[in-house]
């Protein structure tokens, strides 16, 4: 029997279990749809503005600093809203998708805080997203335990030092498409708010912290609106004054890097600063110029945080979050232990320790971790450098970072057949994952989401778009790439054997790269490119 939502104009096309139905109760449901019934029409007038301002890009118009808000930038008076209970100390942040096993082991970790993650490092299968809430829910209500297929327990810590729990919802451009509002799909990102917002905002308060998000993915201060405005309208649904959601905003687009101080302004109420989303930074950068062959850039491994774009977007962000009076919060290590190789491991520990150190005397006031083993080695640099609770009060008025500065690609490094070579096969992977329900895929010793696969993809468009030259001269074209992925592809199923390779989802993510790495089709976000092989439908219609 399909889904009664018992709400009017609310269909549910995929199929609900009993447990599943606790989450999706008629009231969060009706809230669903205030929430969509309210804001969809801007969501959708802000996805068009985004492709007005990429045919702008394409045209040759640069990024800049907005003459309309410079009033707000220029104005020292204004400050956004103080630390909420839970948030003051976040020197060590974890992230990693919903699973229950990851957010119990997460809680558990010794760190401040535990991003839990509905988008970038979760696919967002009916399943994991329902189950993912569920998680949440009992998390935040203590009641939380696993036992796994080997009967290991897990449970929650009863010494207190339990992470503070935040929730990422997905970005704005991406939709929930196993639940209709008027025949409309909602948006993913009001999907996840929605649920987590209402079974879990008063518990929250209760356990003494709050109802905590970061918010992904903005490309301007009007995004940041948008969210101000559910987060009043969400605070008054439930009668809770306004003002005590908080919300990270991640700066992870060149577009909002040159809106910082606006994305704060329009959630200062709401705010609990800002994050240098790393990864899907460099993703956008090469993704929004990626028609300028001004702005080539060389393989992925020669892009450092001291890369110049990358650092003058890192120093106007601290001087930016602490001239407002909120977190300046670091970047992610996505190293993990590497075993049997202590060589190796030794390395990889090295570059997470030197990473740490170069975020806490620039200013950070925490940073992020993919691993709990690396919970430790961050506190450490942390608790050295940084024994107060955040360093709010270093305000870096040293640093002018201007528009040219935010767009300098003189970065040293070259285009190498390796570097093609592992675009390829990091793509590869983790779209064969994703297909398979797996948004966090350890690759190569690093544990991977989105980004990742964003950033490969994205310059192997950009080199065959431009006839890029590798080192050795050799011209990227689309034919060479493609020849390229055959021959990844076939060295995968090699590895694999042939019972493996034909059970897994490779030559469903091959058929799907070719199409990502000619120049000329380029999806906006593989997520969303992807998204319809993982949408199941329990009501006979056409996939929507």
């Amino acid at each position: 029997m399909p889904f009664d939502s018992k709400v009017p104009g609310l269909t549910i096309l995929a199929k609900v279990t009993p447990a599943q139905a606790e989450i999706l109760t008629p009231e969060v449901l009706q809230f669903v749809a205030t929430l969509h019934r309210t804001y969809e029409p801007t969501r959708q007038a802000l996805l068009q503005r985004r492709q007005q301002r990429q045919i702008e890009l394409d045209n040759g118009r640069l990024p800049d600093f907005l003459p309309e808000t410079r009033s707000i930038r220029e104005d020292a008076t204004w400050r956004a809203a103080k630390p909420a209970p839970g948030l003051q100390d976040r020197r060590v942040e974890i992230t990693g998708p919903v699973d229950r096993k990851m957010v119990i082991n997460a809680l558990n970790s010794g760190a401040a805080t535990f991003m839990a993650d509905f988008e970038d490092s979760n696919a967002p299968t009916w399943e994991n997203n329902i189950n993912g809430q569920t998680n949440l829910k009992d998390a935040i209500h203590q009641r939380i335990s696993y036992t796994a297929p080997n009967g290991k327990q897990y449970n929650i810590r009863k010494d207190g030092k339990v992470a503070t729990l935040i929730v990422r919802p997905r970005g704005w451009h991406l939709d929930e498409k196993h639940v209709l509002v008027d025949g409309q799909i909602v948006s993913g990102s009001l999907f996840d708010f929605a649920l987590y917002f209402f079974h879990n905002a008063r518990k929250s308060i209760e356990i003494g912290i709050g109802p905590y998000f970061y918010v992904p993915k903005m490309e301007s201060h009007l995004e940041a609106r948008l969210w101000n405005d559910v987060f009043n309208t969400a605070q008054d649904y439930i009668g809770l004054p306004r003002g005590t959601i908080r919300a990270t905003a991640l700066i992870e687009t060149i577009l909002g890097a040159f809106e910082m101080d606006e994305i704060i302004y329009e959630l200062r109420e709401h705010s609990a600063g800002l994050n240098c989303g790393r990864w899907d930074y460099i993703f956008s950068f090469i993704k929004k110029l990626r028609q300028n062959p001004d702005f080539v850039l060389p393989d992925r491994s020669d892009i450092s945080m001291t890369t110049p774009f990358m650092d003058a977007y890192v120093r106007l962000l601290i001087k930016t979050c602490h001239k407002r009076g909120v977190h300046a919060m670091g970047g992610m290590a996505a190293q993990i232990p590497i075993k049997n190789n202590e060589a190796a491991n030794k390395a990889a520990m090295d570059k997470v320790h030197n990473d740490k150190l170069r975020e806490v005397k620039a200013g950070h006031d925490g940073t992020w971790v993919a691993h709990p083993d690396l919970v430790k080695l961050a506190l450490k640099v942390f608790n050295e450098h940084m024994p107060q609770p955040n360093q709010l009060h270093i305000r870096r008025d040293d640093v002018h970072v201007t528009a040219s500065d935010l767009l300098n690609t003189d970065v040293k490094g070259a285009i190498t057949e390796a570097g093609i070579r592992a675009n390829v096969s990091v793509s590869l992977i983790y779209m064969e994952a994703w297909l398979r329900g797996l948004g966090c895929v350890p690759i190569h010793n690093l544990m991977e989401d989105a980004a990742t696969a964003e950033i490969s993809r994205s310059q192997l468009w950009q080199w065959a778009k431009h006839g890029a030259r590798t080192i050795d001269g050799t011209v990227v074209t689309p034919k060479y790439l493609l020849k390229v992925l055959d021959e990844e592809t076939n060295l995968l199923a090699q590895s694999m054997g042939e019972q493996r390779f034909q059970a897994s989802k490779m030559t469903q993510a091959k058929a799907y790269l070719a199409t990502q790495i000619t120049g000329q089709d380029y999806s906006d976000f593989l997520t969303s490119l992807l998204y319809n092989d993982i949408v199941e439908l329990e009501k006979l219609q056409a996939r929507i």
